[in-house]
């Protein structure tokens, strides 16, 4: 700021804010006022003449603004027991982490994928007490106690699940990138019976996106399982 400016007159306000916007300004002193003020003398001679008057009410403003204490954090964590794949994990994290997340980051289980973060395509597909979820929208504090299955969990040791084996023999991917969310909704599907026609299976695996266009041979690779397990209550 130069230091020859001269003080803003009192007495020359009438002149330069009619209105009494700054009247506002000057009792309340706050951001919001500040901003919906300096909209309304843009471009005209009260801006040149306000200018050095307004950013020194800005600066003395903001130097006002205490910062919160150094030892409050911003958001706690919580502790929380997750039993997934037969194995009780004991995490503390943050409260707005998804179940996806935790999967990947703090249990290093990647084969749930991240793929819209938007609950719209399927990739993150996980069982939840038998039931399959979205894990990008759910978060992993809410879990406590339920049965947790994600893709590597379906196996039984050496030996596949009849749906990945019948993905396998049928060629139900190309990328692979959705194949674990793909694979985990067609074991639910199965145990919901939802499985007794083509169009029916389409439907009920409607969530779970293949950009890679496979879908002919995941339908065929669902009624495969189907047959191999002797219906849907055996999947």
């Amino acid at each position: 700021m130069n230091e020859d400016s001269e003080p803003l007159d009192p007495g020359d306000l009438p002149d330069i804010d009619p209105a009494g916007a700054l009247d506002d300004l000057l009792l309340f002193g706050n951001p919001e006022t500040r901003r919906r003020f300096l909209k309304q003398v843009a471009g005209t001679s009260a801006a040149i003449t306000l200018g050095p008057a307004l950013m020194r009410m800005g600066s003395a403003g903001a130097a006002e603004v205490p910062a919160p204490p150094a030892n409050v954090a911003s958001v706690g964590t919580a502790a929380v027991h997750l039993k997934i794949n037969g194995k009780v994990h004991a995490l503390e994290i943050d409260p707005r982490v998804t179940l996806l997340d935790a999967l990947r980051e703090r249990l290093n289980l990647t084969g749930s994928k991240k793929g819209c973060d938007h609950g719209q395509c399927g990739a993150c597909t996980v069982l939840v007490n038998g039931r399959r979820i979205n894990s990008c929208l759910s978060f992993a504090v809410t879990h406590e106690g339920d049965e947790i299955t994600t893709i590597e969990g379906l196996a039984n040791g050496e030996e596949l699940h009849p749906v990945q084996a019948a993905f396998i023999e049928h060629d139900g991917f190309q990328c692979g990138y959705c194949t674990p969310g793909q694979i985990c909704s067609a074991v639910a599907l199965l145990k919901e019976g939802h499985a007794k026609t083509d169009s029916e299976i389409r439907e009920w695996m409607s969530g779970n996106l293949c950009r890679c266009g496979a879908y002919p041979n995941i339908v065929a690779a669902i009624k495969e399982a189907q047959g191999k397990s002797g219906g849907p209550k055996g999947a």
